[in-house]
């Protein structure tokens, strides 16, 4: 989703319909709107809302300039241009999902899928791949392989023997795993698979099952209950120290330091404090090495072996040995491990889930029996849909067949008056022949027009969804204006900003004393564990033959805690152990900061002086790009008269 809903969002413009009698407290264009309008934004945005003329002033300010914007974004014609058109097409048809389903069988699936994310399955399978375009011969023999290697496993055949052996699993993982996928739960496996695991019994192997991937036979190796969630913080050393060095530190290294430090936490010394300190994982040391929670029915998912450690520390607060990953070393700590959520706190997060599965295909087609019921669907004879298996030959799936090969158009059914004729369905069948595998021409035609039906009934409903639901008619028109913002503000700000290098760089010149460094010390910063360590770099350091390099293998030979080593020009008053250190130019004395000890090389000492623009060009552009919002503004609010009714806007509570 672009970036400008979220600013939609947090203003709370959802639109929706009201009476023509609602008060007006706007009009743009001689457009107009109401006080509902408004009064529903507000409201949606406050918890305790506030009537003041200050508030209810800032709030229409920001309301006025969105309208603007969208109204010359309208004015350009930025709403005919076909790419815009396609883009709000597919928003529309995602959002159309939800409308097109049979709301009780959705419950339904809703409520399976939390019985099976309450278990986990452990399972392994056998694959034999086809070809989305096989034909039915090639089909029949993969399935009889599958059935007769699932009879040598039922006979006592071992079951990885069988996957590895001759003509056995074309899954390539195979070789590794032996068929073995570890433990599952719903929504990690495409849906005919999940549906064939949770219903066969543990030691028991399923009969051959089709999916997109080809046909399976599984075995079920367990079934466990769901292991809940997690909240657990970590530790991480990953291969590199980023001490500065020309070697990086290697695998050795990283593990001796790990195990140092898992000492130090065996030896009672503070987590969240090591992890602060030591923690290679950017997003989470500054948190004590706090993680968001992971586990069962979580979006959040870790790596396996990391998953498998943190749910076998027995207690809160308990640690688990370093293990690795792909990622580094990790040490774990559990805070609090939490069973699988109820069903009421995850009925929204699971009904997301079911609308964008291939679970909703079962509720669209029941949703479409109820349609037909609804619009009074009438059939004609079935011949004049068998009357297409005369016209078509097997030329169809070279591409061949044309509409207009087909010369009769009679009706074939009927639905709110809406009359659906042969020539339509020809169509849909010169169109889709692509997606379609070798078959019968019987076959294909029967299939073919059930998906046509549904397609045409479906198409039918969405086409009243704004007149039936206000609600999706308000979200459409957020999206609407959401997509023309983007567009007119890329053009006319963002975009602008960033090419016009010649106006950027006027508008730097007139405002460069907005754009200062701060005093700097171009320096070397040995960061040294405690004072024993800073004295021996001290030491050091004073010898000007000895490097960086030198003095980190050296202190570092025994532990990789005892030093780090940055260089760079710091801004001292943006840097905080350096902001009080009154450091002169070369060696600097010993000094501590937060429990650290610091020895500073001072290169050289660089007064407050104006930045050049490669030196602030990302600052500059944003500052430029808001000078063009303005004078953006400021121009299309001549050509779009604003008229405000502020009696009724300072008496929204009356």
């Amino acid at each position: 989703m672009k970036n400008i809903f979220l600013f939609i969002l947090a203003l709370g413009l959802t639109f929706n319909l009201f009476g023509q009698t609602d008060a007006i407290i706007m009009e743009i264009d001689g457009k107009p709107v109401t006080k509902s309008e408004f009064l529903q934004i507000y409201l949606k945005n406050n918890n305790d809302p506030k009537y003041d003329k200050e508030t209810m002033d800032e709030y229409m300010e920001l309301f006025r300039k969105f309208k603007l914007k969208v109204a010359e974004a309208e004015a350009l014609g930025y709403d005919t241009v076909p790419r815009l058109k396609k883009e709000l097409e597919g928003y529309r048809k995602q959002l159309a999902t939800p409308y097109l389903t049979d709301s009780s069988m959705n419950q339904i699936m809703v409520k399976e899928s939390y019985d099976r994310v309450s278990e986990e399955i452990r399972a392994s399978h056998i694959l034999l791949r086809l070809n989305p375009d096989v034909i039915p011969k090639d089909t029949l023999l993969a399935y009889n392989r599958l059935i007769k290697m699932r009879k040598e496993i039922m006979d006592g055949k071992d079951f990885e023997m069988v996957a590895k052996g001759k003509s056995g699993s074309e899954d390539p993982s195979v070789k590794d795993n032996g068929g073995d996928l570890g433990y599952f739960t719903a929504f990690q496996m495409v849906t005919p698979f999940e549906d064939a695991a949770y219903t066969t019994p543990i030691g028991e192997v399923s009969m051959p099952i089709r999916t997109k991937f080809g046909y399976h036979i599984i075995q079920v190796v367990d079934k466990r209950p769901a292991r809940g969630t997690i909240t657990a913080a970590h530790i991480m050393v990953t291969k590199g120290d980023n001490s500065g060095a020309e070697e990086e530190g290697s695998s050795a290294s990283a593990k001796k330091k790990i195990d140092e430090i898992y000492m130090r936490l065996k030896n009672g010394e503070d987590f969240e404090g090591l992890a602060k300190q030591f923690s290679d994982d950017p997003s989470t040391n500054s948190k004590g090495g706090v993680l968001p929670t992971f586990g069962s029915g979580t979006t959040t998912r870790m790596v396996t072996n990391f998953e498998d450690a943190a749910f076998s520390i027995q207690e809160d607060g308990g640690i688990c040995e370093p293990i690795q990953t792909q990622y580094g070393w990790h040490i774990i700590k559990r805070l609090n491990l939490l069973p699988l959520a109820s069903f009421d706190k995850m009925k929204k997060e699971l009904e997301n889930r079911v609308s964008r599965d291939d679970r909703a295909k079962r509720t669209q087609d029941s949703f479409v029996k109820k349609l037909k019921q609804d619009y009074s669907y009438k059939a004609k004879s079935v011949r004049r849909v068998n009357y297409l298996k005369n016209v078509i030959d097997s030329t169809y799936f070279a591409g061949e067949f044309k509409a207009d090969q087909v010369k009769k158009n009679k009706l074939l059914y009927k639905i709110d008056g809406q009359k659906i004729r042969q020539s339509e369905f020809a169509g849909f069948l010169a169109k889709t022949y692509r997606t379609q595998p070798q078959q019968s021409v019987e076959t294909l035609v029967d299939n073919q027009y059930k998906e046509f039906e549904k397609s045409q009934i479906l198409g039918y409903e969405e086409s009243k969804l704004e007149m039936k639901y206000p609600a999706f008619k308000s979200l459409m028109q957020e999206y609407h204006d959401g997509i023309l913002l983007y567009e007119v503000m890329s053009d006319k700000v963002w975009n602008k900003g960033m090419k016009d290098t010649t106006g950027l760089k006027t508008f730097f010149e007139n405002n460069r004393e907005d754009y200062m460094w701060g005093a700097r010390y171009d320096a070397m910063v040995y960061e040294c564990l405690n004072m024993d360590v800073a004295k021996q770099v001290s030491d050091m350091t004073k010898n000007d033959t000895i490097t960086s390099k030198h003095v980190i293998d050296k202190i570092n030979a025994e532990s990789q805690l005892n030093l780090s080593v940055k260089t760079n020009k710091f801004e001292v008053d943006k840097t905080p152990f350096l902001t009080n250190a009154n450091l002169k130019k070369g060696i600097n004395p010993v000094y501590s900061f937060e429990e650290k000890y610091y020895v500073v090389k001072v290169e050289n000492i660089l007064p407050a002086g104006m930045k050049e623009l490669n030196e602030t060009r990302g600052a500059v552009t944003s500052d430029y790009q808001n000078y063009l919002e303005k004078e953006w503004l400021m121009e299309i609010e001549k050509k779009h008269p604003v008229i405000i009714y502020t009696e009724v806007l300072y008496n929204l509570n009356k």
